[in-house]
């Protein structure tokens, strides 16, 4: 399974800053300790054309050339640097490249990524691009390119965060369905309206959490029963976890793991390929908040060992439709 990872372009933040920038460099080494058969690749960096495909191209500038006024870097909650504009390139490129894998053997992930507070002109929430916003946009350009078909993408955000930038970028797009779980009272103070938005209270725990999101996700697939998504980007996020310093919620490890296994089985039963991003995550410990993560990539390798068999499988000329991409299926 391919990952994509781009913790080479750390940022020298401010003592204390509560961004845990160290954690990308933690995770890979993790992975490569703990996950061999993941293939760790640095990410390419997104172009101007590519980000233009979600964000305004004068965004774009004013991030590339240092042009962001004091206030839009507050809103962002980093300093401008020539290293933070190539980090915010570099992250939305690997999820572009996890896109891509995902769509060739079943899943795809990026180490990094998840920067779901990102507006189309504007940053916010630790949030420069939203890379997911823009990979959707790429892959559906370079699916009908290719098939010249419609690809339908869903988007399964599970950060205790609202991904507000994402539901505000696809508001107006039939073709993109935002679902987003998160903590009702926590950032953003301003919801976006996703197509399906499931608000939990402070405190919730793994019972409650796993119902609700087994719920959300039914209606998700309900909804799409005529013509289903080609394409999952799933938003994982470490921080519903109970040692999150920002999360609220309370799940233990062992609720996060069915949270992620939940997703991946729901996809790879319905042939929807998944890329994978691991968005927040503010452990007290910061050794929580790795384990999170690199549990979730574990239950991702899962899904992608099950598209590699039944890829192997349908070779030998059995259980063909079973890996047939949802967009072959269409008129």
């Amino acid at each position: 399974m391919q990952a994509f990872h781009s913790d080479h372009f750390t940022l020298e933040l401010p003592a204390g800053h509560s961004f845990p920038m160290s954690k990308y460099g933690l995770l890979r080494e993790a992975v490569l300790r703990e996950l061999p058969q993941l293939r760790v690749q640095e990410a390419p960096r997104a172009s101007d054309g590519e980000l233009a495909l979600a964000h305004h191209p004068r965004y774009v500038h004013a991030v590339t050339e240092g042009l962001l006024s004091a206030a839009q870097q507050r809103e962002i909650g980093f300093p401008w640097s020539a290293r933070m504009a190539e980090r915010s390139r570099r992250s939305v490129g690997a999820t572009i490249a996890a896109s891509r894998a995902a769509l060739a053997e079943g899943v795809g992930a990026n180490l990094a990524g998840g920067t779901h507070h990102a507006y189309a002109d504007r940053g916010s929430g630790y949030c420069v691009f939203n890379d997911v916003a823009v990979a959707a946009r790429l892959m559906q350009a370079e699916w009908h390119r290719h098939h010249r078909q419609l690809l339908r993408v869903m988007v399964i955000d599970l950060d205790v965060h609202q991904g507000n930038g994402t539901a505000a970028i696809f508001r107006d797009d039939p073709t993109v369905f935002t679902l987003s779980l998160h903590g009702a009272k926590n950032f953003p103070a301003r919801k976006e309206a996703s197509d399906l938005d499931v608000e939990l209270p402070d405190g919730c725990g793994d019972d409650a959490y796993l119902s609700a999101l087994s719920e959300a996700l039914a209606e998700a697939w309900h909804r799409h029963a005529a013509a289903p998504p080609g394409l999952a980007f799933y938003v994982s996020g470490a921080d519903a976890h109970e040692g999150d310093r920002l999360g609220r919620l309370k799940l233990s490890f062992a609720g996060m793991a069915e949270r992620d296994r939940l997703v991946f089985a729901a996809s790879r039963e319905r042939g929807i390929p998944v890329a994978v991003v691991m968005a927040g995550g503010y452990g007290r410990d910061i050794a929580d908040t790795v384990a999170v993560h690199c549990r979730t990539l574990y239950e991702a390798l899962h899904c992608w060992s099950s598209w590699r068999d039944m890829a192997a499988v349908a070779k030998g000329g059995t259980m063909r439709a079973a890996v047939h991409h949802p967009a072959d299926r269409r008129p």
